[in-house]
């Protein structure tokens, strides 16, 4: 019997990410990856797994089921918890920050496409059957890692960490431009001075903001080009989208600014209706905060030693 992970309940989307797949931009494939990758990153680490392993993406409650083999889970970075074969798990919704990440040692051996084996539901590609699960579907589970090289939870100071780089008080720091000169200073001063709210109508694709409209001069004549997650494009009524991980790969709306990568979970893991306010900073100071990030690839290496969320 191969070992697997039954869903046997759920109670909104959950879907398969991991770290994404970039390099296929230029074949129209966005890069995709955890909507919070420090969530991802910090579940794999308490498991035993590499940073970028997939794991479940969780926007509610889930009901799993161990298959074949005993399993360890960890949910958000929690230390890890044993689930034996033929047992069941409860994981409650999503409190404090929008979605929820549930690794497996040996993570979910489903089905590598184009490098990544995350979900790209907008192309119906990647995880499970190009899907959000089901329940009845059953996961395929990678070889068990050794509890040689298990780790042993996460420290104090690793929560610390985690816990001030999704800060839902601090603001989401961004690189102003690349198009200043489709917006003048009032626009400028709306975006960095204003509350904003997370509207309930963001995806994936783009987290739409609530709040005053950014007013500019474009009157929807830009020309089509390259587009980055947390690009920050304002539309012609003046609100504001900060692309997410399945952006689409181009695009004409002006961008007032670039959500820096250290804060793209900090923005994502806000629900709707959290309040989002902006604030400036250098490409110096951009990084500098990504050096020590908790999510950074680098500091991620492979297996449970790697310092994830160490400073």
């Amino acid at each position: 019997m191969t070992a697997s992970v039954e869903v046997i309940g759920l109670g909104a989307p959950v879907m398969v990410q991991d770290g994404g797949r970039p390099g296929h931009m230029h074949h129209g494939v966005p890069p995709g990856g955890a909507w919070v990758p420090e969530l991802l990153v910090a579940a794999n680490r308490s498991v035993g797994n590499a940073w970028n392993a997939a794991a479940l993406e969780a926007y509610g409650r889930l009901e799993l089921r161990a298959q074949g083999r005993d399993v360890r889970v960890s949910v958000d970075g929690e230390a890890a918890r044993l689930l034996a074969d033929g047992d069941t798990l409860t994981v409650p919704a999503p409190t404090r920050y929008a979605v929820r990440y549930v690794a497996v040692d040996g993570a979910f051996a489903v089905p590598e496409v184009l490098g990544g084996r995350g979900t790209l539901n907008v192309a119906r590609l990647g995880g499970w059957e190009g899907r959000p699960l089901r329940k009845g579907d059953r996961l395929p589970l990678g070889p068990p890692v050794p509890s040689a090289v298990f780790a042993q939870g996460p420290s104090e100071a690793d929560l610390q960490h985690l816990a001030q780089a999704l800060d839902p008080t601090a603001p989401i720091r961004v690189l102003p431009g690349p198009d200043a000169a489709r917006f003048g200073d009032a626009a400028v001063a709306v975006l960095l001075g204003s509350s904003f709210t997370v509207s309930p109508s963001s995806d994936r694709v783009g987290q739409r903001l609530d709040g005053p409209p950014v007013p500019h001069g474009d009157e929807g004549t830009g020309t089509s080009r390259p587009m980055v997650r947390g690009a920050l494009q304002v539309t012609l009524s003046g609100t504001p989208i900060v692309l997410g991980p399945d952006h689409p790969t181009t695009g004409g709306y002006p961008l007032i600014a670039v959500v820096i990568r250290a804060d793209w979970g900090r923005l994502g893991a806000r629900r709707a209706g959290a309040p989002v306010r902006f604030q400036a900073v250098s490409v110096e100071e951009t990084r500098r905060v990504w050096s020590t990030h908790p999510a950074r690839p680098t500091q991620a290496t492979s297996g449970a030693s790697g310092a994830i969320l160490g400073a």
